[in-house]
């Protein structure tokens, strides 16, 4: 007997594969970007006082927002989903520095072969390499530039000021803030695409404001002392350079502009203030908590998107299966996907999401899979059950309750039992898939004639 997880995986694949084939694709540009640990609260639009961010809160009111909008638990699992559209525990990327496998088919491959010039600018970390940004040679199977990008201005983890890059594997030191490094680059690389009237996929991936906090003197100064809101001060001002360069070049209105933080703010209990803020949500980086996977998150696209706030529960697992759609990819191997395509909510059609979005930290780094590893959670559009390191079923009416301080599930056992047997089914899922049941077999060697 399918599962129903199992049929809805199916229906995914097959409606995705058949927009692929099907549809006339839509040509506009890409450009996902990413903070480094960002915390929900860190934005002035969600009522961050302590700086301004005027540039994310003019995109904000021009495009879609999200209140609920959720990353992974921590920076390299977010990565993996972004580039698969598939939970990261499906291959293997458990924890911040662990590799992709290179069997995964990447959006930005599918994107490349559909014709668009593809670019990756700034942290990387999906190759294994963990500690500060170091450049990523070509030789490495699981470069940028070896998973579908054309150009790659990338080093492996966070970066600074006055960092070395590697531009396509080759060292070249920037001077300055990182971030403003990072657009600029970016911008080239998209103004060289406009120029040759060639659509573009770009990825920028910002460094900041994860530790160790070395804004710019002038920003640590506005910031009042504080290295992370000085780093974000140097953010907000490279999203603001990126918009008018967008303008500038004359591709901003056909350009889908994806923001959102890779995680929770990392919320140190012994100095509340180093790090940022998560508002009044509980739990942070690395935790299944609202504080660890909810992350502020906007898409701008003038063309089509018109300004609105919205309460449907997204994330980035949504991304991969939303561009899917949007450019008519070909996806030549379906394989089980955790995110949907978010188009009718960009048009204004979608009110409640259709399936719930799972979340799973395995307890180790390496070893067996199963339901039991670690704690997870199954969000959905009111409930969210919570499954602690303990093994406690939790539940939370997440639409009302944000802070996840009342917890109901002795008052709603059937809810409980409902969205465990959920969790457990896709659980089960995505142990099939960790334990390499998505990717083709080896052919039997054949007898030599």
């Amino acid at each position: 007997m399918i599962s129903t997880f199992a049929k809805v995986c199916i229906a995914l694949m097959l409606a995705l594969s058949s927009v692929a084939q099907s549809a006339e694709p839509s040509r506009p540009n890409i450009i996902l970007c990413m903070t480094d640990d960002q915390g929900w609260g860190d934005v002035g639009y969600n009522g961050l006082t302590k700086i301004k961010t005027p540039n994310l809160d003019a995109m904000a009111a021009a495009g879609l927002r999200f209140n609920r909008y959720y990353a992974q638990q921590t920076c390299s699992p977010t990565r993996a989903a972004i580039l698969t559209g598939r939970h990261p525990n499906r291959m293997g990327v458990f924890w911040p520095g662990m590799k992709l496998r290179t069997e995964e088919t990447t959006l930005a491959t599918l994107v490349r072969n559909a014709g668009y010039t593809t670019g990756h600018f700034g942290k990387w970390h999906l190759n294994g390499v963990s500690g500060p940004g170091k450049i990523v040679a070509e030789s490495d199977p699981l470069s940028p530039r070896n998973v579908g990008f054309d150009e790659s201005f990338s080093v492996s983890n966070y970066f600074e000021l006055d960092w070395t890059f590697g531009r396509n594997g080759v060292e070249e030191k920037v001077t300055g803030d990182g971030s403003e490094a990072v657009v600029s680059e970016a911008l080239k690389f998209i103004g060289s695409a406009a120029e040759k009237k060639k659509p573009f996929f770009v990825l920028v991936w910002f460094g900041s404001p994860h530790i160790p906090h070395k804004p710019l003197p002038a920003d640590l100064e506005a910031a009042g002392g504080s290295g992370y809101y000085g780093e974000l001060i140097g953010v907000d001002r490279s999203i603001g350079a990126l918009r008018a360069g967008l303008r500038k070049l004359g591709v901003a209105d056909d350009t889908v502009l994806w923001f959102s933080s890779d995680n929770g703010g990392f919320i140190d209990p012994k100095k509340p203030d180093a790090n940022g803020t998560n508002n009044d949500l509980r739990g942070r980086k690395g935790e299944m908590w609202e504080g660890g996977i909810r992350v502020p998150a906007v898409i701008e696209w003038p063309a089509r998107i018109k300004p609105a706030i919205t309460d449907t529960p997204a994330g980035v697992v949504d991304i991969f299966p939303t561009l899917v759609e949007l450019l008519a990819l070909k996806v030549e191997r379906p394989v089980p996907l955790d995110g949907i395509s978010l188009l009718p909510l960009l048009d204004g059609k979608m009110t409640a999401r259709p399936q719930p979005i799972g979340f799973w930290q395995f307890a180790g780094k390496a070893g067996a899979l199963t339901t039991d590893s670690g704690p997870s959670a199954w969000n959905d559009n009111r409930y969210k059950l919570v499954k602690t390191k303990t093994g406690t079923l939790e539940l939370y009416d997440i639409a009302a309750d944000r802070t996840e301080r009342n917890d109901i599930a002795a008052a709603h056992p059937e809810i409980v039992a409902q969205m465990k047997a959920q969790l457990e089914e896709w659980q089960q899922s995505v142990v099939r898939s960790y334990n390499g049941e998505d990717y083709p077999k080896p052919k039997d060697s054949q007898p030599a004639k």
